[in-house]
């Protein structure tokens, strides 16, 4: 599927151009979930039905047993400074929008939550650990992160580096040694997912990027760049994650990929506007600490309006890759594009 986005041509680029190396799917063992499967053949009869869901209450049900998932997968243990300082931040309060997705995409295409909870907590271990790592003196140098002190606030730059560090590597040991009941493909696929999503093709490369371009003038293009791989590249391969564990077809796990591509740019977007319109107790991080740096953002390049403007379009776009699935189970899906649209923090 073809996107025009005229202000975005860098993410147009890349929606066209995706494509992904065959894993042997005709080979993989299928669930038969026809009724799930199957688009609605009348979508125009559904449109104006209520779509009602209690997001905030899947959230938090959600957000609970992935807290308690996570608190079971690092108890404190020797050495229990550097254990300490990596539960510390991936035990701080948060909304866990990553793992919930991971989890959200498994159910879509007929999975157990259970199955998929181990790739749920590695994307979170690994999101987190880029927030320790933004956070250090030689990259964002902020002292607030989730309405409290950050790792290296509180255990020195040194310990903060290596929890981050530890927390990279667990995140994979912990995804390849607790995932069971899915063939050993799905799963080698799923770490390989995450591996490109943090590494030269991901997180990583649009963090050098941007630490490259602080203080500089930079276009649309780049500041796309920049976040189709610092920010969306996670999110894509979170819901990726949880569509191959689920044991999704390879069509699904595209439509997945856009979706959390798509996902990851809103969020990004209204990231930029929050900087500018809300204050740091209500972020729980430092606000306007991009613009005090001359970092280039959607609100400095597009204007305020225009880059709410575009988080619509985008909450939209997300909403389209859905259409296809079955309606009641992408229900979560489609409201956590909505969420993330209009939060406030």
């Amino acid at each position: 599927m073809a996107y025009a986005f005229v202000c975005f041509p860098a993410f147009a680029q890349v929606m066209t151009s995706c494509s992904s190396p065959s894993w042997g799917v005709a080979a993989r063992p299928r669930r038969l979930l026809p009724a799930v499967r199957c688009a609605s053949s009348a979508p125009e009869a559904v449109a104006h039905e209520a779509d009602l869901f209690d997001l905030k209450r899947y959230m938090t049900e959600k957000a609970r047993r992935v807290d308690d998932a996570l608190d079971r997968a690092l108890p404190l243990r020797h050495p229990e400074r550097l254990l300490a300082a990596m539960r510390y931040s991936l035990l701080a309060p948060g909304k866990r929008v990553r793992p919930v997705l991971t989890l959200a995409a498994c159910e879509l295409v007929g999975g157990e939550e259970s199955t998929a909870m181990p790739f749920a907590c590695a994307v979170e271990m690994l999101h987190v650990m880029s927030l320790v790592h933004d956070d250090l003196p030689c990259i964002d140098n902020d002292e607030l992160r989730r309405g409290r002190p950050s790792n290296h606030v509180v255990f020195g730059e040194g310990v903060a580096v290596m929890a981050g560090d530890a927390l990279h590597c667990f995140a994979f040991a912990h995804a390849a040694e607790a995932t069971a009941g899915v063939p050993p493909m799905w799963v080698l696929r799923a770490v390989a997912e995450l591996g490109k999503a943090t590494g030269t093709e991901g997180l990583l490369a649009g963090q050098v990027v941007d630490i490259e371009c602080e203080g500089k003038e930079v276009g649309l293009e780049v500041l796309e760049y920049i976040h189709l791989h610092k920010t969306a590249r996670l999110l894509e391969a979170a819901v990726a994650c949880g569509g191959i564990i689920g044991g999704a077809e390879e069509e699904e796990v595209e439509r997945l990929r856009r979706y959390g591509r798509t996902v990851g740019l809103l969020f990004q977007v209204v990231d930029d506007v929050l900087d500018v319109t809300r204050t740091s107790e209500e972020l729980g991080k430092t606000a306007g600490k991009d613009l005090a740096k001359g970092k280039a953002t959607y609100p400095k390049l597009m204007g305020l309006e225009k880059a709410r403007l575009q988080a619509e379009e985008l909450a939209a776009k997300a909403e389209e890759e859905l259409q296809g699935f079955d309606r009641n189970r992408a229900r979560p899906l489609r409201h956590l594009a909505r969420y993330i649209a209009h939060r406030h923090n």
